[in-house]
């Protein structure tokens, strides 16, 4: 069933209307939630969402509790291929949980918010940026860790990171469900603007898994079993370009490497030369990798879990 969970009028005869797809079966009244598209040139959830969706409605019989699909948070960043909101200049991620009685950006974030207040359990799905690929994985506020981690495994991502919050994260929808006792997970995969198949299934699959292990789900997951790594930010080391130029990597995401091992080289297009050799600075696990090949004096390059 499609719902409205926010609308408000726009000029020249237009609206914005927020959604969600309830899918309700068995007699449990428990919630969960799967929400996305906060951020409009994060794309990677839109496939999640119609997999989930698909799925679940051609096996309701085996869905026990009510399901509900928010596949865009944000439909006008989305339409128009921008982060934050268009005309408002702002990240919808930094202003939960919202004011009703504040500008229209606030007033959908607060609607968004007291309609998942409640639930089970949100997850809060998110892409990278053009700039970087991303492996599927899990992040959580060292606050919050006790709890989510455990769920987090259950999604069978490759990664679950934990880190310290930084203050603008407090506005954040995830820190903001979580402060208010509605647990939410934020995963983030891929890379913006794009949609990553192979992730998408992944994440659908996980998410199953985690319906079934609330309850939500009775039938089978098809879930192969694998290694996760769980770090702490101390274990996370942040690799950047030694110059500007044009990065062209020698590997793919998600891959261990040894120290010394080369990740990627920065060359000159005008000049034809190599200007760096990228290599890993420790033994680790490269779960961030640059996409976009420009690169500038500084630009991060990779995020490398180090290998205790």
């Amino acid at each position: 069933m499609i719902t409205e969970v926010f609308s408000s009028e726009l000029p020249i005869d237009e609206r914005l209307t927020i959604k969600k797809n309830i899918i309700k079966g068995g007699n449990s009244e428990k919630r969960f939630c799967i929400v996305t598209g906060t951020h409009g040139d994060e794309l990677e959830g839109q496939y999640v969402c119609f997999l989930l969706s698909q799925f679940l409605q051609e096996h309701i019989d085996e869905v026990d509790g009510e399901i509900d699909i928010y596949p865009a948070l944000n439909p006008l960043g989305i339409d128009s291929i921008t982060r934050g909101i268009p005309n408002f200049d702002l990240d919808m991620n930094r202003i939960f949980p919202g004011d009703p009685r504040g500008a229209m950006a606030e007033t959908a974030a607060n609607a968004i918010y007291n309609d998942l207040l409640g639930a089970e359990m949100v997850i809060d799905i998110h892409a990278s940026n053009i700039f970087l690929r991303e492996i599927p994985q899990v992040r959580i506020n060292v606050k919050n860790a006790d709890l989510l981690v455990p769920y987090g495994k259950e999604l069978n991502v490759d990664f679950i990171w934990i880190h310290e919050a930084a203050t603008v994260l407090e506005s954040t929808l995830a820190h903001s469900l979580n402060s208010a006792g509605t647990p939410c997970l934020v995963v983030e995969m891929g890379v913006g603007m794009r949609i990553t198949r192979h992730y998408g299934v992944e994440l659908m699959n996980g998410i199953l898994q985690l319906l079934k292990s609330l309850g939500f789900y009775k039938g089978d997951v098809d879930v192969e079993s694998k290694e996760q790594f769980v770090s702490t930010q101390g274990e996370v080391e942040f690799l950047n370009a030694g110059c500007s130029g044009i990065f062209i990597p020698s590997i793919d995401n998600n891959q261990w490497m040894k120290k010394g091992e080369e990740i990627g080289k920065i060359v000159s297009a005008l000049e034809g030369k190599v200007l760096e050799t990228v290599v890993s600075p420790s033994d680790g696990l490269v779960f961030t990798l640059r996409a976009y090949p420009i690169v500038y004096e500084g630009s991060l390059m990779a995020r490398i879990f180090k290998k205790n």
